[in-house]
């Protein structure tokens, strides 16, 4: 390769990191944009028994190595928007994440909660931030019954429209954005939410029935 041919693929080299350079800036960018969305999310979803295992923050981190990482391959063809790429590899981490800490530490966990059968995991962390949305850190009682009825509550709701309520409610979602993701039309994931919005409402105590304020 003569001397030109030399500092062209070197020049080349040096335009092709620069601009990847750039990129995963961008990419960081949308990450520090929506970390609040994406702890969110991690923490509703998060299996209770894991909470004292996975920091949510950290959850995040690792999706955001993983998201640099891979940020070539995406770029290369880009399936779907960098947003919900990036949703995809924060939920891939937290069950990686979960299977590792579940699986190493089966017996640990089992021996830490020896629950009757109820709802599913995911549903009593739904319930569980809910609730303590209703509720004053110090009605402690009303908090844990009205979780656990919340809980069997959206056990009973369809998959869809648990997931519809958790992107709207938590990770505060426009329709057209949820439409968008779980591939609805914007009727059927507006019909969707009013839907879990009716059946949790259901389950609600009465507004006469809360504890006066002491304050």
């Amino acid at each position: 390769m003569d001397e030109s041919a030399n500092r062209a693929s070197v020049y080349t080299r040096e335009l092709h990191s620069e601009a990847r350079s750039a990129d995963v800036r961008a990419l960081a960018e949308v990450f520090a944009r929506h970390r609040s969305r994406l702890l969110r999310m991690v923490e509703v979803r998060m299996d209770p028994r894991l909470r004292d295992r996975i920091d949510a923050s950290d959850v995040v981190q690792e999706a955001y190595v993983d998201a640099a990482r891979r940020f070539d391959e995406w770029n290369a063809n880009p399936c779907m928007p960098v947003l919900d790429w990036i949703r995809f590899l924060t939920r891939q981490k937290l069950v990686d994440l979960s299977r590792l800490h579940l699986g190493a530490q089966r017996r640990d966990v089992r021996r830490e909660v020896r629950r009757a059968p109820g709802p599913a995991s995911g549903s009593v962390a739904i319930a569980e931030r809910l609730a303590g949305d209703l509720t004053t850190p110090s009605q402690g009682a009303i908090r844990s019954e009205l979780a656990a009825r919340l809980a069997d509550a959206l056990d009973r709701l369809d998959p869809a429209d648990r997931e519809v309520l958790v992107l709207r409610h938590f990770e505060q979602r426009t329709n057209d954005e949820v439409a968008a993701t779980l591939g609805l039309t914007k009727a059927g994931a507006s019909n969707r939410y009013v839907r879990a919005l009716r059946r949790l409402r259901a389950v609600l105590p009465e507004p006469s029935s809360a504890p006066e304020s002491t304050t």
